[in-house]
């Protein structure tokens, strides 16, 4: 027992030694940072501020979007603080924060992906039934379930993860409190606990993933049977950035989950955690702003509000003719003086 000592603080690992490298990492994630912020408000914007997007879609999106921005605030700015400072140190108190809200996040974004499938399910299955299934008051219910389920299956992650003090190594393999490194130094009854939570969590995202796959299942069944090439292009545009938003999504669940904690590779461990920390918020809008016309002509509009391009209401060849008459009527006007 007088070996015995609670843990109070954490520190994080440390990817390099050198101080000009912890700079660089800094400034590179840094620009990660701001660049997933700037798609992510853009987008957010654009839909607010353009009524050709008031529809669940695209409401549904900005909510996405207000997710992948709360995600990656949690874990990156900390980080760069940390790496500009020197120093790599992390109470109890926001390690506890940052596992919290990282779960509440991610597991609401996840919730939110299903109602998306199922909004689109609705809208290439059942086009006609589609303003009396999906209306505005059930977005509200879908959205506000999502908040509500994240925030539940947060809470019972993280305060079975901290019911018991910590004690032995307070070193976290790791630029942010990962969940993985933190339950190898929990007590045993939490690591059992948490393993229990876990497989009942597994069985609850493997229904949601059958659900998900039933629901694309049959909308591109649906796809395959309209006739016009046009309108089967149509119906692939509007469903296919929130399939390559899930399978990104998937792809950094599964990562998280099956990858190896034994290992010490630090270069290894920060490209594993960006894969599902990182990624999802930073290629999320830019999945959509690629592959969407109406978002993209929206985000244009406002970049042109910030930065005051002059705007006309003439084609450009019409002001070039304008221009021309301009300079055939003054040598006339001079004549007649």
């Amino acid at each position: 027992m007088s070996n015995f000592s609670i843990i109070t603080e954490f520190f994080l690992m440390e990817f390099s030694s050198m101080r000009e490298l912890q700079v660089l990492h800094a400034v590179l994630f840094l620009m990660i940072y701001l660049a997933a912020l700037m798609g992510n408000l853009l987008t957010i914007a654009a839909i607010i501020t353009d009524s050709h997007l008031h529809c669940p879609m695209y409401f549904f999106l900005s909510n996405l979007s207000f997710l992948d921005v709360c995600t990656i605030s949690v874990t990156l700015p900390k980080f760069i603080v940390n790496s500009l400072s020197g120093s790599h140190s992390l109470s109890l108190l926001a390690c506890a924060a940052q596992i919290f809200f990282f779960i509440f996040f991610a597991s609401a974004e996840f919730a939110l992906l299903v109602a998306m499938s199922y909004d689109r399910f609705v809208a290439i299955c059942q086009p006609l039934h589609y303003g009396i299934i999906i209306t505005p008051t059930s977005c509200f219910w879908a959205t506000g379930g999502s908040l509500l389920s994240g925030l539940v299956y947060s809470a019972v992650h993280t305060g079975n993860l901290f019911r018991l003090p910590f004690s032995g190594s307070n070193v976290i393999h790791q630029f942010f409190c990962d969940i993985p490194h933190v339950l190898k130094i929990s007590a045993s009854d939490v690591f059992h606990s948490e393993f229990l939570l876990i497989v009942t969590s597994s069985a609850l995202f493997l229904c949601c993933f059958a659900f998900i796959t039933a629901s694309y299942a049959h909308i591109f069944s649906s796809i395959f049977k309209i006739p016009s090439v046009e309108g089967r292009y149509k119906a692939i545009s509007t469903c296919s950035p929130q399939l390559i938003i899930l399978m990104l999504f998937l792809i950094s669940v599964i990562t998280a989950v099956l990858r190896d904690t034994t290992d010490s590779s630090p270069i290894q461990n920060l490209l594993v955690a960006m894969t599902y920390t990182i990624f999802p918020p930073l290629m999320n809008p830019i999945i959509y702003s690629l592959r969407n016309q109406k978002v993209r002509d929206a985000m244009g509009k406002i970049i042109k509000k910030m930065f005051h391009f002059p705007k006309t209401d003439k084609p450009i060849h019409e002001n070039m003719k304008n221009l021309k008459n301009i300079f055939l009527i003054l040598p006339m006007c001079k004549l007649i003086h």
